[in-house]
């Protein structure tokens, strides 16, 4: 790396920032992050709003040219699919993939901010805690004001460029669309979610769950389990208290609960419910009248909260929507990444996952451009752009499929018979979910193809109701007319 690369600042040390400080790092930049929340490593993390954290392969991509995959998936829990649990007591798991070797994870989003900070900081990262960024001047350089959250007093900082990373909110967003218009449209989704606690059994011992090398779950599923309703038997010995190796959901139609697992035991749960009708956050505006509602339509769950009440009026109502912009940077002084270029809803599981993806172009382009910002992020933004757009889009429609669909007999169908057709013609037909999830090929390129391919399934499954009633053939001669092989 030579010397006459500028000094990199970074606005945001949260996963995101974390991330790119490191892998700018470790390229030999001198790279400043500044962030406003204290240091989560003396201070700890806050609670209440984190929903916890899906890592897939993208995501894993960055964390192994960072250097990090050991130090991060000993703090991960697999999911294996989703456990769906129904209103009448039953519960069935439906995967994600083929076999365990096509899984998510589980991560607590505090855990694994404080090990990639360390991992910048060793890297050569310096971090500023306390430093809110009150506002920026776009000059010949940048210059930075910032308040110390700390001690009080402002003061400022000058840099060639700044990269914001931080978050939805972002301060740098707003002063850069002062400047120059982003064409900031923020859309609501209308609903919102609250924080509680399933806690790990306090009887439990040692865990036996999967581990990031592979070792096999004590509550490994014997095949012929999925769809089947069948229930994991509880393990006394175990800190969990429901199958720890699966993402839980409730789906109630508009609304949902979901749990993921932490790994010394417990499970963050997540009420997803609409602010305004019935149920709403505006029906049950205290922990009472909570209560109530998860007696009536979360019967199962609501034994396994014994903080129930205080959780539900200690943890703040949060807030669910989309961010789009025109544009993400300011020619050569400044370019947004992550949520604060194009926040998402968390319903597929890819908002951490994308803005990896982020850190890693954009590392990229700046080690071979560092003396051309402005091709650097405008390159930039034509790479990504389209592929959160699309990504922000199949967010959306996830959260449909997450609160109602998992429980619709026709989306069970097409679902299964994509799963046949994947076995039958591998590397043709590949299920949505899984291009987005188990592979890196581009966002936009996994919705234009998982299109069709639902088009494909909803013409072949109308007006059938078991997979003994698809027509095979024609299911074959339809793939190979209408999809073509997939690059390895």
């Amino acid at each position: 790396m030579s010397r006459s690369n500028p000094d990199i600042t970074i606005v945001g040390g949260g996963l995101v920032g974390a991330l790119l400080a490191t892998l700018l790092a470790r390229r030999g930049f001198a790279v400043d992050v500044f962030e406003r929340r204290p240091d989560p490593r003396q201070a700890g993390y806050a609670g209440g709003r984190s929903i916890n954290l899906a890592l897939a392969e993208r995501g894993l991509h960055g964390l192994r040219l960072a250097g990090l995959t050991d130090e991060v998936m000993r703090l991960a829990v697999m999911m294996r699919g989703r456990m769906v649990h129904h209103r009448d007591g039953r519960s069935e798991l439906l995967r994600y993939g083929r076999d365990d070797s096509e899984v998510i994870w589980s991560l607590n989003r505090g855990r694994l901010n404080v090990a990639m900070i360390d991992a910048a900081e060793q890297a050569g990262a310096r971090f500023h805690f306390d430093r809110r960024l009150d506002a920026a001047e776009f000059g010949e350089h940048v210059t930075l004001r910032f308040h110390d959250e700390a001690g009080g007093g402002s003061h400022e900082h000058v840099a060639t460029f700044v990269v914001g990373a931080d978050g939805a909110g972002s301060a740098l967003r707003a002063a850069m669309n002062a400047v120059r218009p982003l064409g900031e449209r923020i859309e609501p989704l209308g609903h919102g979610y609250k924080e509680l606690e399933i806690p790990a059994n306090a009887k439990g011992g040692q865990s036996h769950f999967s581990n990031a090398k592979g070792g096999q779950s004590h509550f490994s599923m014997a095949a012929g389990f999925e769809r089947t309703g069948a229930k994991s038997d509880s393990d006394p010995l175990s800190p969990f208290a429901i199958e720890p190796n699966a993402l839980h959901i409730w789906p109630r139609g508009n609304y949902m609960c979901i749990a993921l697992p932490n790994a010394e035991g417990s499970f963050t749960v997540t009420l997803f419910l609409a602010n305004q009708g019935e149920p709403s956050f505006a029906t049950i505006p205290d922990a009472a009248a909570a209560r109530a509602l998860f007696e009536r339509d979360f019967a199962d769950l609501l034994p396994l909260l014994p903080d129930f009440d205080q959780d539900f009026t200690a943890n703040p109502l949060g807030v669910l929507s989309t961010l789009y912009l025109d544009r993400w940077h300011l020619d050569g002084r400044a370019v947004l990444i992550g949520d604060a270029a194009h926040a998402m809803v968390p319903f597929h599981g890819q908002g951490m996952n994308c803005g990896f993806e982020d850190a890693v172009e954009l590392a990229d382009l700046l080690a071979e451009h560092a003396d051309d910002t402005a091709w650097a992020f405008a390159e930039f933004e034509r790479r990504r752009k389209p592929n959160a757009e699309a990504i922000i889009a199949m967010a959306l429609e996830n959260y449909v499929e997450m609160r109602d669909s998992v429980a619709d007999p026709q989306f069970l169908l097409r679902r299964d018979l994509g799963r046949v057709l994947a076995e039958r013609h591998p590397g043709r037909f590949v299920p949505r979910y899984s291009m987005v999830t188990f592979t890196r090929m581009p966002y936009a390129q996994a919705f234009a193809r998982g299109a069709v391919q639902d088009t494909l399934l909803r013409e072949l499954t109308q007006g059938k109701s078991h997979l003994d009633e698809i027509d095979l053939a024609q299911a074959d001669a339809l793939v190979c007319e209408r999809l073509t092989p997939l690059a390895a």
